[in-house]
This record gives structure tokens, sequence and C-alpha cells, in this order.
């Protein structure tokens, strides 16, 4: 069946938007999402994760996203769906992100010509956000790097960025001299269950006690007798867990997890709306090559010994950036009017272009419009008014901190 009456999902950073005035700000990467009339029908010769027939058989819209056939949403709407996350618990298929393993006593120091974060300094069973830079500080794709051990690191990578970033890896490792080799883990789903009540939900199938396992931690052990990769993490401010879970028994896991009434199946669309909420970026949209982490509001991503040495591709320039500033920043924004998207310019409110909206929406748990993006640092400073042009139309926007909504990690008291 041909795709019929598609429309561009107007979620935020989901949205794929035409071409950009200005390259630093380009949505190249960012993978397309499109809401259609179909369902299954639609999706064509699209990859499906193991779960495709179960997201159908509970009512899931899948729609074409970075290559894969994918849920926007369930029988809720979106609202109802991000809400729902944010009191009780939600279980997303996230299996189209790329999860690999790099081995050999020389993982850690390879890895680390790569990103910015002191992977060495991680305790086994740790990670942390960090990114891939290229030779101008670029950010190539952010990733968790998690230290499972001294000579093993595990990482999870962007879909859309799957083919490039495995191109970068390769490149470097057979310009490297040294003891790693990498695995990619096509074999392997990976299931997100994320919000307050995840944890107790999960711990009627886990030995371990979940209450001594904190936030960014990593093990290898078995859910209901699955041997799983477990990291205390997730992509919507709340508390949750990314579960990689062999390909033959992912099914089995998630009927077991959703077989819980405080669980739902959640999609895209709310997933959007949860990472706008918590303030974190989309790799296309607020991170691109053109941006580097300190633009981005990532310095904390630059760990501090690596700071001494900034032996890493980009470098010098991001060393030059910590000494003398940056021009422009990436910052909150909240609205009136329609809300504002990807591209939307940001004007002074003498109608002077000062910056540009990356993700927008309206916020499912604020009420309100809600945006990030990039604006002259002379304008970076929380409760700056501005404006955002909308479909022609100047709207008032106020410069806000982030994350819009408190954000719930578990974290040692």
């Amino acid at each position: 069946m041909r795709l019929q009456g598609a429309v561009s999902l107007l979620r935020g950073a989901l949205r794929a938007a035409g071409s950009s005035t200005s390259p630093k700000f380009s949505n190249a990467g960012a993978a397309s999402l499109v809401i259609t009339r179909g369902f299954a029908e639609d999706v064509g010769e699209l990859k499906k994760t193991p779960l495709y027939d179960f997201h159908v058989e509970h009512g899931g819209k899948m729609v074409p996203f970075a290559g894969w056939a994918m849920p926007i949403q369930y029988k809720d709407s979106i609202m109802d769906s991000t809400i729902h996350c944010r009191t009780l618990a939600s279980l997303f298929d996230v299996s189209h992100m790329c999860g690999l393993t790099l081995k050999g006593k020389d993982a850690i120091p390879f890895l680390e010509r790569l990103v910015v974060g002191d992977v060495a300094g991680l305790a086994n069973g740790s990670g942390s956000l960090s990114v891939f830079t290229n030779d101008k500080g670029g950010i190539i794709d952010d990733t968790v790097v998690t230290r499972v051990a001294d000579d093993e690191i595990y990482l999870v990578v962007n879909a859309g960025c799957r083919d490039k970033d495995l191109a970068h890896l390769g490149s470097q490792l057979d310009a490297f001299k040294g003891d790693v080799s990498m695995s990619v883990h096509d074999d392997r789903s990976l299931l997100a269950l994320q919000g307050p009540q995840a944890a107790s939900v999960l711990q009627p199938h886990m030995a371990e006690d979940l209450g001594k396992f904190y936030f960014s931690q990593f093990l290898k052990t078995d859910i209901k007798g699955i041997p799983c990769f477990v990291t205390r993490t997730g992509y919507t401010g709340e508390d949750g867990f990314e579960i990689s879970v062999p390909n033959d028994r992912a099914l089995e896991l998630a009927a077991a997890l959703v077989g819980d009434e405080r669980v739902r199946l959640c999609g895209l669309g709310a997933r959007d709306s949860l990472r706008l909420e918590a303030g974190l970026c989309l790799y296309g949209n607020d991170l691109t090559e053109d941006i580097t982490p300190i633009e981005a509001g990532l310095t904390w991503t630059v760990g501090k010994r690596r700071r001494e040495a900034f032996d890493f591709l980009g470098g010098e320039v991001i060393k030059q950036q910590l000494a003398d500033g940056v021009s422009v920043r990436r910052v909150g924004f909240v609205s009136s009017g329609a809300p504002a998207r990807q591209h939307s310019e940001v004007l002074t409110l003498e109608g002077q272009k000062v910056g540009e909206i990356t993700s927008g929406a309206f916020s499912p748990c604020l009420k309100k419009n809600i945006a990030m993006g990039y604006v002259d640092k002379a304008y970076a400073k929380a409760g700056t008014p501005l404006k955002v042009v909308v479909r022609g139309k100047q709207n008032d926007a106020t410069v806000t901190k982030m994350p819009f909504v408190p954000t719930h990690y578990h974290k040692p008291t």
C-alpha cells in the first residue's frame, strides 16, 4: 500500500523539517518521521524490530523513522502517554538504536581518542553521556559510554547515525596500533522501561537490589531468567532502565513487563515530548557536526582530566573555546501562540535575528509551549524577552533554564 495522506509530525525535533537558512542548524543526519493514516501496510521495506508484530497487535501506529518501522503512538494520545510515563511506568522499544562493544586491553585509550569524556576515570559498571567529535570539535554523535570492565566498553549510538558512526569507528580502528576489537549487537534488542514506578515493576524479576543500583550504573544479569545488559538510564528525565536483551527473548520480556497494570507501551511521539521537557538533545536537530559540546551546553561532558591534554579529535578547538568563550549558546524557551518548531527564527524585540529554534512542542505536563535552540551569547541569560517567528507571526518568547520539568534520577542520597 502506498503512503496515503502522509503529513509531517509537528512534534518538535522529530519533525522532518525543510532546509535551513543557517548551516550550523541544518537537519543533516536527522531522521525523518511522518504520521500516516495507515498502519502496518505503510511501512514498506523498512527494517523491523523483533517487536514489530507486538506493536501492531497493541494498536501501535507504525511510521518510518531512521529506516525502521517504529510506533509513533498506541491507542492513547501522545499527551496522555507522556503524562502516564511521568506518573507510573512506560515501556519503549528502542531496538533501532545501535549497541556495540569495544574489547581489548587498549579499548579505553582507543575510545578516548574519539570522545571527550574521561572513560578511564569511570568505575567499572558505570557510564556517562559523551560525544564523538570531529577534527573541528563538532559533534558526530552523542552516546552513553559504559565502562563494563578494564578491557570492555559498551556504547549505544543513535539509529540515524549508525552508518557514519560505525564507519568512523572502523577507520579509526584500522589506524590504531593496539589491542581493541569491536562487535555490533545486531543480535540484541533494546527496551527502555521509564517512569517513577519502573524500579518496582522490574524488581520482582531480578535478584539484585535495585535500591542500591544507581543512575548510570550497569550490570549483566538475568531478568526472568533472560541474560540482559541493564543500565539505569533513559531519555525521559524520569528514573528508568535500558535493557539489552537477546532478540529471541525480547517479546517474552516485553510481554512480561507490559503485563504489569502500571506499564503502558509508549511510542516515539511521547518519547520526544518527554525528552524535550527534560531538556535533552536530539541529534540532527539540537546537535550537529557544526556544533561543539561547549556551544551545546555540554561542557560538563569534557572530563577534567581530558582538559589537561585535550588529546581527542577537535581537542584544540574545544580548548580554545573553553579559554575564549563561544558566540552562541543552547537555551530553553517558553513562548505564546502556536508552538515554535525547528528552524523558527529567534528575534530581538526590535526584529534582529539572533538565533534559531532546533526543537519545540507543546508540553503535555506544563500545558505551555516549550522549545530549545541557539542564540547569540548576549541573549542567552534566563529571563531575556525575545520573539519567535511561527508561520510568519512573531510570538512572545522568554529564555528559560532547562530542564523544563524536574528530573528524577535515582542517585545516592
